[in-house]
């Protein structure tokens, strides 16, 4: 009796074990999907197909890689504040928001949020297909292996993936979905980042020209991405790209130093230009007996990072005295607006 309950929970186990499902077939699946019509809604346009297309070193971009099984259009009140403040300080700029999916144009659920950012005639949604607008690039063979797929951060990995190939493709700016932008970017001469830490050049912001050396450094982006890509580590894929291929481009170790002159036209800006507040204090953005000195650390920002890595559960009731409701106030006035009770 013993030997066949033993058999039975055996034989389950393996039941259950062969028909698990494959979360690496399952996530590819999901982004490999791009239906003009899903169920007879209309989807978001892709960037290829459209007609109108980004303006070549002039675009902003922001990348939405959840890859959300219900397939509607859906950002957050923080994402959402991260574009309209790209959109309000660069009037002359577009503003590209791209989800990484076939996604339907549709979505009554927030639909206030995406209302508010629509109100700005610069602003633009549109998909992409990983595969097609990945063709014809140094990293589409890599692609097709599969290696993006298998990585213990597959959706962070897709949005380092999708940073740097879109650099290549149009030039301009990438910016993270978790920062504000406080001032214009159009006066700022291109091929910049900003420093996180004494070591280490941060891939939240950067602006690469589509032409020149811009155009070089993107290409060497995408090839260190491809040999030194590493599915378990966080950071790897992302920062670790940008900062490897400047240290090899400046001749030196410390972001730091990484001046246009050294750099042979590239800057890399000081760590209060992007990231004034440090990733371990990404609480300063919520509480309140930080108001006053993170509002000091960011004044002369360029744009402000919240760490949303480390930040995400953090909880902002609308209309309370911390930092990131006082920034949002200002450079997200609409999103801010319409986000609800919180924001």
């Amino acid at each position: 009796r013993h030997k066949l309950l033993f058999l039975l929970i055996f034989l389950t186990f393996i039941i259950i074990l062969t028909n698990r499902p494959n979360s690496t077939n399952d996530v590819r699946t999901c982004f490999l999907t791009n239906n003009i019509h899903d169920n007879g809604n209309a989807m978001l346009n892709d960037i290829l197909i459209d007609e109108r297309k980004p303006i070549i070193g002039k675009t902003i971009f922001f990348h939405e890689t959840s890859c959300r099984q219900n397939k509607v259009v859906r950002i957050t009140a923080r994402q959402a504040c991260a574009v309209e403040s790209a959109a309000l300080h660069n009037p002359n700029m577009d503003v590209y928001v791209l989800f990484a999916a076939s996604i339907s144009a549709t979505n009554n659920s927030n639909m206030p949020l995406m209302d508010a950012l629509l109100t700005y005639s610069n602003v633009y949604l549109r998909s992409v297909n990983l595969w097609t607008y990945s063709a014809n690039t140094p990293i589409f063979d890599w692609l097709k292996s599969g290696k993006l797929f298998e990585s213990k951060y597959v959706l962070s990995h897709i949005s380092d993936f999708l940073r740097y190939l879109t650099l290549w493709k149009w030039g301009g700016t990438y910016l993270d979905l978790d920062v504000i932008v406080k001032k214009s970017f159009e006066n700022i001469k291109p091929n910049y980042a900003g420093a996180e830490s004494s070591n280490y050049v941060a891939a939240g912001v950067i602006n690469l020209d589509h032409t020149n050396f811009g155009h070089e450094i993107a290409d060497l982006c995408l090839r260190d991405f491809q040999v030194n890509f590493d599915g378990n580590e966080w950071g790897t894929n992302g920062p670790g790209v940008i900062t490897r291929v400047l240290q090899k481009i400046c001749k030196t170790k410390l972001p730091l130093l990484m001046t246009r002159k050294r750099c042979l036209g590239f800057k890399v800006f000081p760590l209060k230009s992007f990231y004034a507040v440090r990733w371990w204090n990404w609480k300063y953005f919520f509480e309140e007996k930080y108001l006053n000195e993170t509002l000091k650390l960011t004044r002369s920002s360029i744009a402000v990072h919240a760490w949303n890595k480390n930040s995400n559960e953090g909880i902002i009731k609308v209309g309370s005295n911390v930092a990131y409701s006082i920034l949002a106030q200002k450079h997200c006035p609409k999103v801010y607006k319409t986000s609800g009770e919180y924001f």
